[in-house]
């Protein structure tokens, strides 16, 4: 049977590729890769000479009819990405589905990733984190997104432009000026840097260039305090407790969402009682 290779690639140091990547994709009968000529760097470095198909957002739709014929025609096949781990925040999903659905085997060959690259070195919880990848790109809904989600007790991993990351940096700082932001770039490479500071620090860094706005970004968020003592807010009205919450910067939605949770309380009831519906 043939099988779909998900092969973890260096996010930036050649050297960090298993022997079993390499392996693999010196094997395989054709690799599937974002950008040929960033993967033909891997190859030649390995003296891999498996050929290289390019599947990427753009192409991704008819890309993934020919790929399953190659796989029902019993071709073994390898699915890369620039750097890192196919599927996670790049292509890769609907080809997965795809060869599950025909019956194709799937199967992970492991490798690095940035986010928990990162997140090792950072100094910021790592027991709990969540992974949001790239957020979008328009301000109000950036800002209205990492809202909802900087109230979780949890480590934040986004991955971000240099030419966006300033902008991120600053939407954080709208909503907690308190919180601290670990920045890490150039990972695994000559000129690796990772900062963990306070959200304003960390813009001022940027701003005199201290951390250059060059290579790709990992923002790492720390998580909110888990709020573990309700007594504060026992004496309060449903409607005292939802307003304390706005009065700290959160959206009402957010506000009465965060009561129900408090409260263990419907999101509905919590509405209805607010809005005196």
């Amino acid at each position: 049977m043939s099988t779909l290779y998900l092969v973890g690639t260096p996010i930036g140091n050649l050297a960090d590729i298993t022997y079993r990547a390499v392996d693999t994709l010196r094997n395989v009968d054709l690799i599937a890769c974002e950008d040929t000529r960033v993967t033909k760097k891997l190859c030649v470095h390995y003296e891999i000479q498996a050929p290289l198909k390019s599947y990427h957002d753009h192409n991704k739709e008819q890309q993934t009819d020919y790929l399953i014929e190659q796989l029902q025609q019993g071709n073994n096949i390898a699915l890369v990405s620039d750097a890192g781990l196919p599927l996670i925040s790049d292509p890769g999903y609907e080809l997965v589905v795809a060869a599950r659905d025909n019956g194709i085997r799937v199967e992970t060959i492991p490798g690095p990733n940035a986010g928990l690259t990162a997140l090792m070195a950072s100094g910021l919880p790592s027991f709990t984190y969540t992974f949001l990848g790239f957020l979008p790109r328009k301000d109000k809904q950036k800002q209205s997104y990492l809202e909802q989600r900087m109230y979780e007790n949890s480590t934040l991993i986004i991955y971000e432009s240099p030419h966006r990351v300033k902008d991120t940096i600053k939407t954080i700082q709208k909503i907690d000026r308190d919180r601290k932001v670990s920045l890490g770039r150039e990972l695994t490479k000559k000129f690796e840097q990772i900062v963990t500071d306070y959200v304003g620090n960390i813009l001022d860094r940027l701003n005199d260039e201290s951390i250059p706005t060059k290579g790709e970004f990992v923002v790492l968020i720390e998580g909110a305090e888990a709020v573990e003592d309700t007594a504060w807010f026992e004496d309060m009205s449903i409607k005292e407790h939802v307003d304390y919450h706005i009065n700290q910067n959160m959206k009402p939605k957010i506000a009465i969402k965060q009561v129900a949770e408090l409260r263990q309380m419907k999101t509905s009831e919590v509405y209805d009682i607010y809005h005196e519906v």
